[in-house]
């Protein structure tokens, strides 16, 4: 492939500025068509976006000869549905997180996507962004020494919406496959998978303390890699404080840095402390999607494929294991 040209399925919220766009701009790619079961604001996003071609139908879309690659923007419960059709199609997927609802629909994306010779990508753009990019850097350069464990701590109060009677999708165990942990937690234990991996061993214990919807509000966990660094997860959703941080932890100091909120990057060890505040692109998922697109072209490699997700739903699935057997 000389261009990768991209169509979207499913361009909601996270395809405005987040992702969208970023198909437009990363060198070697070009994005021609965009699906909504929605007609009106399929055209009115291809409108605003200079997207030449819109669709109201899936199947219509990836089977334009124009585009040779597709991005399933949807939320979970139909990304192996979209997955199947463009794997059987012959076009590469690229597919947000969560991969899907759970880990059996997990498998059977990447076993139809090897069994079409299709390559899968999936959207935890952490192992491309500058910011956490820097940290991997810094614990590469030896400056704790071996790290031997981490912590990741995420606090978010309820919203009103997650108190009222119409259930956010992202709260809906059904079509998120979980709640708040499902939709924010894996993009922090993925990049551990990313910087320690793989993650071999999660147990966890989830509640519901709220009692505002079905899904978990908070979850502890504990995680053990395969060189024995251990880890501790704590998240949160019906608090009324606001945490955002992880900590890895060394002989010589410890590395402190945000998943989420625009804060820097501490290093502090014995000979003192730094700060590193990097700024994130305006496309937040442009660096990733640029690794695909420079994989699909043979110029390089991308470091979030349908295997390595596989493996955080795996462990996610773990987590929740207890809870959802009890639902």
């Amino acid at each position: 492939m000389q261009t990768i040209r991209w169509g979207i399925i499913g361009c909601g919220d996270v395809t405005e500025k987040k992702s969208g766009p970023g198909f437009a701009k990363a060198e070697g790619s070009d994005l021609v068509a965009v699906m909504r079961r929605d007609a009106a604001k399929a055209k009115d996003y291809a409108e605003r976006h200079n997207v030449p071609k819109w669709y109201s139908d899936a199947k219509e879309l990836v089977h334009d000869p124009e585009v040779n690659a597709v991005y399933i923007a949807t939320p979970p419960a139909f990304h192996l549905k979209y997955t199947i059709m463009a794997a059987e199609a012959g076009k590469p997927i690229y597919v947000e997180k969560p991969m899907a609802i759970h880990l059996k629909e997990c498998e059977e994306m990447v076993n139809i996507c090897r069994s079409h010779g299709v390559p899968l990508f999936v959207a935890y753009y952490r192992r491309a962004l500058p910011r956490f990019l820097k940290v991997k850097e810094l614990i590469e350069s030896g400056e704790l020494g071996e790290p031997h464990s981490f912590q990741i701590f995420l606090h978010h109060p309820p919203s009103e919406i997650d108190r009222g009677p119409h259930t956010p999708w992202r709260i809906d165990p059904a079509i998120s496959g979980g709640g708040y942990f499902i939709d924010l937690a894996p993009h922090t234990i993925d990049f551990m998978d990313y910087l320690f991996g793989p993650i071999t061993e999660a147990h966890g214990y989830a509640v519901n303390s709220g009692g505002w919807y079905a899904a978990e509000d908070n979850v502890a966990a504990v995680f053990k890699t395969k060189k024995h660094q251990l880890g501790t997860g704590l998240w949160s959703f019906s608090t009324n404080n606001t945490v955002d941080e992880v900590r890895i932890n060394g002989p010589r100091g410890y590395i402190s840095f945000a998943s989420f909120d625009n804060k820097p990057v501490i290093l502090q060890t014995d000979k003192g402390r730094e700060e590193f505040l990097i700024d994130h692109p305006e496309h937040v998922q442009q660096p990733l999607i640029q690794k695909v697109v420079d994989e699909l072209r043979g110029k390089g490699t991308c470091p979030s494929t349908g295997e390595s997700a596989l493996r955080t739903t795996r462990l996610t699935d773990e987590i929740l294991k207890s809870y959802y057997q009890t639902l």
